[in-house]
């Protein structure tokens, strides 16, 4: 069997009465070593690179080793929800809900940041919103940020008593710090108001004021929120722009669309090929493609590349959520929440399909550090039936299976994180690694049938038609599609390369005359050569498609079958059709 080195740890709350629920165990079930079976056990979080375990049960946080097991500090915050580290385990960040005293004075400051290596607590704010209350670290923690009343506040190495920089704009509605080393860039959206557009600016810490400063510019009407994702080596964001209400009425979950904005100032529209809701995007680890799933169902997936021209079509499918490995060579389509759990797994090196597992009732999905495994997990209060997790191989074996107790429900499960490098890229494998665990899939449930139907022949019926995955590169020899100017000269070039063809057959010697064969496969031609006229082109394709029509209608007199007055009036019109195509393919 392949095991992962990583175990992973999850919260699993048992029902001991109706209405109320207490923890049946923090634990790592791998290991089966029981962490914690305190009654209010609610967070718990892992460092960024899986060497500090921190947890509350409802009356201390407890900060753990990991490798030698040993408690570091014990907190008393009974009431924290929100756990975590800095980049670096300097500082850990807790978060318990704003209240307010009963005379109506200010409460006290409900975010904590304490010190890992003393136990002290560096700096305490007040956070009202549980959204977006973290403060942002650069990862070597040199520049730590938090938006304040519509502004972003910049502290330098920690010193959390003093300002060293503020991002002032009218109405900062939320900022994202850029990952990797320095120079660190942040990019920031304001809501339009009063007619004037949203927008989302990237800045280069810390160049902030001036006209020019802004490295980079996005402006759009249609925005009520955004989401925004900088690619890892920090040289572009992907801005999710979403409205509440679809005003042409086409979607419940309003209009989303999809931008691209690059440190260098470029910045597009991602043009997605079919209408409806953007239900992910993800980048890959290289920073060089990105994946969205977008459109009504069956949703398309799609890769695009820096210039945001499609790479490779994924076709559509029963899917709303993409997950790229950590190492970015194997890619997952997946459809959880209100669909079956079918997972697409795909090599994306060479767009090959590896498996096509199904976890039904997923509400969780994580890759593991190693790049091979995969968690899938049903969580509560998402579904609080038949909570559980499974672990995968990407090949489509099931390798662990855990079920919680029918009295119980599985709150959070999550591995414990490894920093990059760790674990070396292998080559992907088509073959199903062994597993001693059946993998039981659900049957597929076979449509209904009306008893007059049942004893008679399937018809192969869908009510959706999905489409095959495509290779969108340029073919080689052809790697820039053409312009519609070119396009246009091309056909002009073809139409007179096949006139000049026209002309030397007629110029042709009587013992040279070619074969009837030969007459009509030049007819043919001919008649499919194009004007480089839109026009023209449009109304011969018009003349063709009504003489066949003609000609169906012809057979079916002929079949027997009476027409109508207007048919018969269709089929009187052939002839004047016939010259009218005549004249126009004789003009090209």
């Amino acid at each position: 069997m392949h095991w992962p080195k990583i175990q992973p740890a999850c919260l699993v709350m048992q029902n001991v009465s109706r209405g109320h629920m207490e923890p049946l165990c923090l634990q790592k079930i791998c290991c089966g070593e029981k962490r914690e079976s305190g009654k209010n056990c609610k967070v718990y979080t892992f460092s960024k690179d899986g060497t500090l375990f921190a947890w509350g049960n409802g009356e201390k946080i407890n900060v753990t080793n990991v490798t030698n097991k040993g408690l570091l500090h014990s907190f008393d915050l009974p009431k924290v929800v929100c756990l975590e580290f800095s980049p670096k385990n300097t500082v850990l960040a807790t978060w318990q809900p704003y209240t307010t005293s009963k005379d109506g004075t200010a409460g006290i400051p409900n975010l904590q940041l304490y010190d890992i290596k003393t136990g002290t607590c560096l700096k305490s704010f007040i956070q009202k919103k549980m959204q977006n209350w973290c403060p942002s670290w650069s990862e070597d923690e040199t520049v730590c940020a938090r938006n304040v009343n519509n502004e972003v506040h910049f502290f330098e190495n920690n010193n959390l008593n003093t300002i060293a920089n503020k991002l002032h704009l009218q109405k900062i509605n939320d900022f994202v710090l850029s990952p990797g080393p320095q120079p660190y860039k942040v990019a920031v959206y304001v809501p339009g108001s009063k007619g004037a557009p949203s927008f989302v600016r990237l800045y280069q810490y810390p160049n902030f004021d001036g006209p020019h400063a802004a490295l980079a510019n996005k402006s759009f009407f249609k925005a009520d929120k955004v989401t925004m994702l900088w690619n890892k080596k920090a040289t572009a964001v992907l801005v999710i722009a979403s409205t509440d209400v679809d005003k042409t009425g086409a979607s419940y979950y309003g209009e989303q669309t999809l931008h691209y904005i690059a440190t260098n100032g470029e910045s597009a529209v991602v043009q997605l090929p079919k209408n409806g809701p953007i239900y992910d995007v993800v980048w890959n680890s290289s920073s060089t493609e990105f994946c969205a799933v977008y459109g009504f169902m069956p949703a398309k997936a799609t890769i695009f590349n820096l210039k945001c021209d499609p790479v490779f079509d994924f076709g559509t499918g029963p899917r709303n959520a993409a997950y790229y490995s950590p190492h970015g060579h194997i890619l997952v389509l997946a459809g959880f929440g209100n669909l079956r759990g079918q997972m697409e797994v795909w090599d994306v090196k060479n767009y090959k399909l590896i498996s096509k597992p199904v976890a039904s009732d997923s509400t969780y999905f994580a890759w593991c550090p190693d790049g091979e495994h995969i968690l899938t997990a049903t969580c509560a209060p998402r579904l609080r039936v038949n909570n559980g997790f499974k672990i995968w191989h990407y090949t489509g074996s099931v390798l662990h299976k855990y079920d919680v107790p029918s009295n119980a429900e599985l709150w959070q499960v999550s591995w414990q994180p490894f920093l990059d490098g760790i674990f070396p890229t292998k080559t992907i494998s088509y073959q199903a690694v062994p597993s001693d665990v059946p993998n039981e899939e659900p049957k597929a449930a076979t449509a209904y049938r009306p008893p007059a139907l049942r004893n008679k022949p399937n018809t192969n019926s869908k009510l959706h038609e999905e489409e095959p995955p495509q290779n969108m590169k340029p073919q080689p020899g052809n790697d820039k599609p053409l312009s519609k100017t070119a396009l246009k000269n091309q056909r002009k070039h073809e139409a007179k390369k096949a006139a000049k063809q026209e002309a030397r057959s007629d110029k042709s010697p009587p013992d040279l005359a070619p074969t009837p064969a030969a007459q009509s496969s030049a007819q043919n031609t001919i008649s499919q050569s194009t004007s480089g006229n839109p026009e023209v082109d449009k109304k011969i394709k018009n003349l063709k498609k009504k003489l066949k029509a003609i000609e169906q209608l012809k057979e079916q007199a002929t079949a027997g079958k009476q027409l109508e007055k207007n048919q018969l009036e269709k089929i009187q019109k052939e002839k004047a059709l016939l010259q009218e195509l005549e004249d126009l393919e004789l003009g090209i």
